[in-house]
Parts: structure tokens; C-alpha cells; sequence
């Protein structure tokens, strides 16, 4: 299963977006904490619409408990305006997992810095500086989807 990680999000719309675009591609939601929201929020539920009752997602307390769970291996990207590669270039299989950072501050320096040669981005012109994060999410995991064939399964 295709996983996408939220780290800290802080807009419950693009979540609710986000866990729409998951149950279509059959994919995860991890959410980990502090969300700048409410998961009850009615916002999150109007986006999400009536699919947030189908949706698998998990909820953890830190992303050090979430590597716990999940040590990282090379099906671990994380999405950064930072990064060299192209989300295109990436090799992605059944099981990966997408990394998204806070909508205001993207994904903690520290973790980057870490996994340098699993960061990828999504090519903007100069004059972007990003992209809305379900718009960022819808991208990739639909690459991912048809990397791993998965929409055979649909």
C-alpha cells in the first residue's frame, strides 16, 4: 500500500482533500502530531466529504515514533522544494512511503539533511515558491500509483 505522510499539517481543508485523494488511490493517511487542527473540525469533514468514514489513516504522536514503526529504508521519500530530483525520477513500489511537511514550513531541515538522497520536488517555474500540499500529494501519489501498477487493482 502507497503510504502519505502529513507532518504537522496545519490546514484541515488541504487534509480533508488529502484524505479524499487517499481513499481514490487506495493509499494510507498518516498523520502526526501537533495537527493544527481538530480531527472532528467541520472544516476537515466538508472536505473530506463523506469519504473520511472510508479512510485508512493512523494517527502518531511524533515522527520519531512513526520511524519506530516505519525505520526508513529506499521506499522513504520525502517532498521538498529543496531537492535535486524530480518526483517523476523516483523508483517507487507498492509499499513507499511520501513524506509532505507543514504547509508553512515544508518538512523539519534535520530530516532532509538526513535523507538527502531521498528528497525529491516537484518542478515549478523560478517564480513559485510551492504548490497547494493536496495538489502537492494528488501529483505524486497518482505517479506512484502508476509506477506500481496499483491501478490494476482498482
Amino acid at each position: 500500500m502507497i503510504n502519505i505522510i502529513l507532518i504537522e499539517p496545519r490546514i484541515p481543508q488541504n487534509t480533508g482533500n488529502i484524505g479524499r485523494l487517499c481513499v481514490a488511490g487506495n493509499a494510507r493517511l498518516h498523520l502526526i502530531h501537533p495537527l493544527g487542527f481538530f480531527i472532528d473540525e467541520k472544516s476537515l469533514k466538508r472536505a473530506g466529504m463523506d469519504y473520511w468514514k472510508k479512510l485508512d489513516f493512523r494517527e502518531w504522536e511524533s515522527i520519531e515514533h512513526f520511524f519506530k514503526s516505519h525505520p526508513v529504508d529506499n521506499q522513504h521519500f520525502f517532498l521538498t522544494t529543496k531537492a535535486k530530483t524530480n518526483y517523476f525520477n523516483a523508483h517507487f513500489n507498492d509499499e513507499c512511503f511520501l513524506y509532505f511537511g507543514r504547509e508553512d514550513a515544508g518538512i523539519d531541515e534535520k530530516i532532509l539533511l538526513q535523507y538527502t538522497n531521498q528528497t525529491l520536488k516537484i518542478p515549478m517555474t523560478q517564480n513559485t515558491r510551492s504548490i497547494n500540499l493536496a495538489t502537492a500529494v494528488g501529483a505524486v501519489l497518482y505517479e506512484a500509483i502508476r509506477q506500481s501498477h496499483n491501478y490494476l487493482k482498482f
